[in-house]
């Protein structure tokens, strides 16, 4: 065993066929494990109507920035809208969407272990703490998962050229990496852009070892065939407004200040695992030369720390949900326990360090699947509250905070729709209900060309009502002002409205959201159109709305 060079434990017969058995097991749990949404139900998820729109408009064949602007690339709802197309248009078919990203996305990360040829027995629990702890939390898509899913794929097909032994396929796995890149920065710029730069890195760093710049030359190839082939046909239709680079109307979220500030006032799992492999990697080599002859010493340590700084920085740009940048954990993990697998001469695939690594990783992310039981337990039992014995004032941990009046509805008593566009997606009481007296509206019954503005999370009526979504180069994809739309699109919707041109208009008013739907449309609706139903939302929390509907008359 030699720690110089990273020599990494020899396998006896035995062990060779654990080694055999383990592989089976990383796969059988990363698709297992994602295949756990398909057998269970859903509370409505806040924001998935986003998702659901864009999948939809692309699975009717509308064109995006021609058809409908976004600040964003189209690739995050290419695999949703694939699915609509194969299972059908509900909210349920976003979540098979997700078991197949989760499904790819475990098996790249393994991909990327492989190629570094890591310990059998680490890279398994890298692979089950990978799965339990960016996976499993993830049973809906959403464009700052599907982003980072992307990259994790070229970085896959980076590892697999840099370390190949089948070289005639070498520039293929580079080609890829070079489409899946453009992929990930075509989903979302911030997460996208931080992938180009270390897979550049790391690319440039193997070429200064191999003497050899065609492979740069053929990934960078690759990038400009994918712009070419994805982004010029759309280029006529207003790209240059809806694309976010920082340009007015957008604002850029890049801020240096807020990057340093976030990161020496908290991130407190980064700098931890900073401090580890930073103390492991000088301690693993006796002097810089005996580091830096090893290639893949070099490149699995500008792997981690690349995949560490992209978390520091995602967690400022990439803000909503605030864990969306925790796939740093796993890459961490498997530097780590290398090493440590290397100087306490350890082999994970032993059974008791196996058992003792897995029960702990299953302790450690306890969080991520006991959210899920605990949800489940109190749909199935209700809480009671405990009799009151005495007359004294009871003050603990539930009751210390008096707290103001609240709207929320338990999820113990939401229910499901009838409609299948909900199928296997409870919500409040009051949206259901609310839902079917809008289905039983003279307008929406009698009317077969139903002019609707829907500016609700409930986009999937478009598929149950149904009606023709608005399309053109000025037409948003969602209504978020300042985020998904602008003053120019507000201003076009109140003409319209002050045109009278829809037959019903659907507003989802949340007080708390800055414009979550734009306040200046709802004040010209209020002076235009007759508000004749409203109902909750299909939210909780404090960010609980009402849906306001509006017709002519």
């Amino acid at each position: 065993m030699s720690v110089g060079n990273l020599t990494w434990l020899q396998e006896s017969e035995s062990g060779k066929g654990r080694a055999f058995i383990a592989t089976y097991a990383e796969v059988i749990f990363i698709v297992a494990l994602a295949c756990v949404p398909l057998f269970v139900t859903f509370p409505y998820r806040i924001n998935i109507f986003l998702s659901w729109e864009g999948a939809y408009r692309l699975s009717q064949g509308q064109v995006p920035f021609k058809d409908f602007g976004m600040p964003m690339g189209y690739m995050y709802w290419v695999i949703p809208a694939a699915f609509f197309k194969i299972f059908g248009a509900q909210l349920i078919t976003l979540v098979k969407a997700q078991v197949f990203i989760n499904i790819i996305s475990g098996l790249a990360f393994r991909s990327i272990l492989k190629s570094l040829q890591l310990p059998k027995g680490v890279r398994l629990l890298s692979v089950v703490l990978y799965c339990l702890s960016f996976s499993f939390l993830n049973f809906w898509p959403w464009y700052n998962h599907t982003v980072v899913v992307f990259e994790i794929i070229a970085l896959a097909f980076l590892f697999q050229y840099m370390f190949t032994v089948r070289r005639k396929y070498a520039f293929a796995w580079l080609a890829l990496s070079g489409l899946f890149t453009f992929f990930s920065f075509f989903t979302k710029q911030d997460a996208g852009g931080l992938c180009l730069v270390l897979c550049g890195v790391l690319l440039m760093v193997d070429s200064i070892y191999k003497k050899a710049w065609l492979p740069v030359v053929i990934y960078v190839g690759s990038l400009i065939l994918s712009v070419a082939l994805f982004v010029l046909p759309f280029s006529q239709y207003n790209l240059g407004y809806w694309f976010n680079y920082g340009q007015p109307p957008h604002t850029a979220r890049l801020a240096p200040f807020d990057i340093v500030s976030d990161f020496f006032a908290a991130s407190e799992w980064i700098k931890f695992y900073l401090f580890l492999i930073v103390l492991l990697a000088v301690a693993g080599f006796k002097n810089n030369k005996e580091f830096f002859s090893d290639r893949k010493n070099v490149l699995f340590l500008l792997l981690t720390l690349g995949i560490l700084a992209e978390a520091a920085i995602l967690q400022v740009t990439s803000y909503i949900p605030p864990d969306n940048n925790i796939f740093f954990h796993a890459f961490a993990f498997a530097f780590i326990f290398t090493y440590f697998a290397l100087f306490l001469n350890l082999d994970f695939l032993e059974v008791k360090p196996l058992i003792i690594g897995v029960l702990g990783l299953l302790l450690w992310w306890s969080g991520t699947y006991w959210k899920y039981f605990e949800r489940i337990a109190q749909r199935a039992f209700p809480t009671v509250k405990a009799k009151q014995t005495s007359s004294e004032n009871i003050v603990n941990r539930r009751t210390f905070k008096i707290a103001p009046p609240s709207t929320d509805i338990p999820m113990s008593k939401w229910v499901f729709s009838d409609l299948k566009s909900f199928e296997k997606i409870y919500m409040p009481a009051s949206t259901a209900e609310g839902i079917k007296r809008l289905m039983n509206m003279e307008e929406v019954k009698t009317n077969k060309n139903l002019r609707v503005l829907n500016m609700t999370e409930l986009t999937p009526l478009a598929a149950e009502i149904p009606f023709a979504l608005e399309k053109g180069t000025n037409q948003p994809l969602w209504y978020h002002l300042g985020v998904g739309m602008f003053n120019k699109q507000a201003q076009m919707f109140e003409q319209r409205i002050a045109n009278k041109e829809y037959d019903l208009v659907l507003f989802e008013y949340i007080p708390v959201l800055n414009n979550f739907n734009p306040f200046r449309v709802r004040d010209s609706l209020q002076v235009h159109y007759q508000k004749k139903d409203s109902f909750a939302a299909p939210r909780r929390g404090e960010t609980v709305g009402v849906i306001e509907v509006y017709t002519r008359e």
